[in-house]
């Protein structure tokens, strides 16, 4: 859209809530998150891409990043331009032998790819100030209020805490303890539960940080 201001920004986190999964994009520098409500399988590879998890086969947005890769185009960033009727609408940017292109794309799909190439993530100002709610009233509140507040100040819906609860207890001085969850890294691969496998990868990286 034509006069359209963008901000930086990044993907907050991951949650879960009683209404399904949300991702929370952030501003860079703001007070302020815009959650996205999210399928289980979008979740599951988001998460992948955000914890670096290493998986048998390429899935779905590893395979868009390869066609890119075998084309020689590069990917720019992605926009998250536009809210309508509780629906969010992005799009990638990339280029090729120096002509850009914009692809129309889900959020899910576009940040999907993003937390994988690392690439920059945009908003426009007019989503935030449609669905934006404060940081602190995602960390501090119980579900239930936070969605009645929300509300009130034009959000899609919101989130719990920025950290999804998984029941995993680290001692971050066990050398035990980083193997017994470098095994169960390796069965949730296995088992292609990719959600806790990333979950799992973020524990080791605090480990071993």
């Amino acid at each position: 859209m034509a006069g359209q201001t963008f901000v930086e920004a990044e993907i907050w986190t991951v949650a879960q809530t009683d209404q399904g999964n949300v991702v929370l994009v952030r501003p860079k520098g703001s007070d302020l998150a815009v959650p996205i409500f999210i399928g289980q399988l979008e979740t599951q590879s988001i998460l992948i891409g955000m914890g670096g998890v290493d998986v048998p086969r390429p899935l779905t947005h590893d395979l868009l990043l390869s066609i890119v890769s075998s084309l020689h185009a590069e990917l720019t960033r992605i926009e998250i331009h536009d809210l309508r009727e509780t629906t969010f609408y992005a799009r990638i940017l990339f280029r090729v032998d120096g002509r850009d292109f914009a692809v129309d794309a889900r959020p899910s799909d576009a940040i999907g790819i993003a937390v994988r190439a690392l690439c920059p993530v945009f908003i426009a100002e007019s989503v935030i100030e449609e669905a934006g709610i404060s940081v602190n009233l995602v960390s501090g509140l119980q579900l239930g209020e936070a969605e009645s507040r929300a509300a009130s100040t034009k959000a899609e819906k919101a989130a719990e805490s920025p950290s999804p609860e998984l029941g995993l207890v680290v001692s971050a001085s066990s050398e035990l303890e980083v193997e017994r969850l470098q095994a169960q890294l390796e069965k949730a691969v296995a088992l292609e539960d990719y959600e806790r496998a990333a979950a799992i990868r973020d524990k080791l990286k605090e480990l071993e940080s």
